[in-house]
């Protein structure tokens, strides 16, 4: 049996009530989501290793027998020992290497099972709260495909009022910290919670009138992935799906 969702118009009015594509009955299995998020992330992590002549590019040579020192490599122009580990400036122990290969392997089947998974996790209330978001009223939360058109961002953030979902929006711009570590140093001094995901049928005005609200991402429904659904693993964003992005996962998924 199908579930049913309510359409939202953009002033939050129930303007009908439509049948959920089969892909929101999927059972729930956060170990595949787990999986998949883990295979995505691997793919973008770079890699990196040592110079293959880091500690050992200097003229040293063993002394031998004789001299009352340790035989091991020493510097031509003095007495220091180089080149072993246990030496100062003296080369790493099995340091990195960049032939490693981080990519972690996982079937399309698997890849699939756990996008449906994720996809069905957003329309269970019981989940999306697990994760902390604040909404108002039932979900998933389906507007209309009006809300594609709306090219003004202040306009997205009375619809998104009208729906009972901004205050998670708020929420995320209030969890605004400076990040722990030496990231901060690096271009990515600032850390956000994750808000709304907004999923869109086709290229639409509101792709970029959205994009600047914190924590939201918005994306085509044919370019949906695990990870969006899944922020660090954990299934259950709140997500607000238009008509027209159900459609294409009527055809798509299902």
């Amino acid at each position: 049996m199908k579930m049913k969702a309510k359409v939202y118009s953009l002033t939050g009015d129930v303007v009908e009530e439509i049948e959920l594509p089969e892909v929101f009955n999927e059972p729930f299995r956060p170990d595949i989501i787990r999986k998949a998020v883990h295979a995505i992330q691997s793919h973008r992590r770079q890699p990196y290793g040592t110079n293959p002549l880091a500690g050992i590019d200097y003229a040293a040579e063993n002394w031998g027998p004789g001299h009352g020192y340790a035989r091991v490599p020493r510097l031509k122009t003095g007495n220091r020992a180089a080149k072993v580990p246990q030496a100062v400036k003296g080369r790493r122990c099995h340091p990195p290497k960049p032939q490693k290969k981080w990519d972690e392997k996982i079937n399309r089947k698997e890849m699939r099972k756990a996008l449906k998974s994720a996809i069905a996790a957003t329309a269970n209330p019981e989940i999306v709260r697990e994760r902390n978001h604040i909404f108002e009223g039932e979900l998933p939360k389906v507007v209309v495909d009006d809300f594609e058109n709306v090219s003004r961002t202040k306009d997205v953030v009375s619809a998104l009022k009208a729906i009972g979902v901004y205050a998670d929006v708020e929420k995320a711009a209030n969890s605004k910290r400076v990040r722990a570590g030496k990231g901060k140093m690096r271009g990515r001094r600032y850390k956000t919670k994750k808000s709304l995901l907004i999923v869109v049928g086709n290229l639409s005005p509101v792709m970029t009138a959205a994009r600047n609200l914190p924590g939201v991402d918005v994306v085509l429904a044919k370019d949906l992935n695990v990870e969006l659904l899944a922020p660090g693993t954990h299934a259950g964003r709140l997500t607000v799906w238009t008509k027209s992005a159900l459609n294409v996962l009527e055809g798509w998924l299902c």
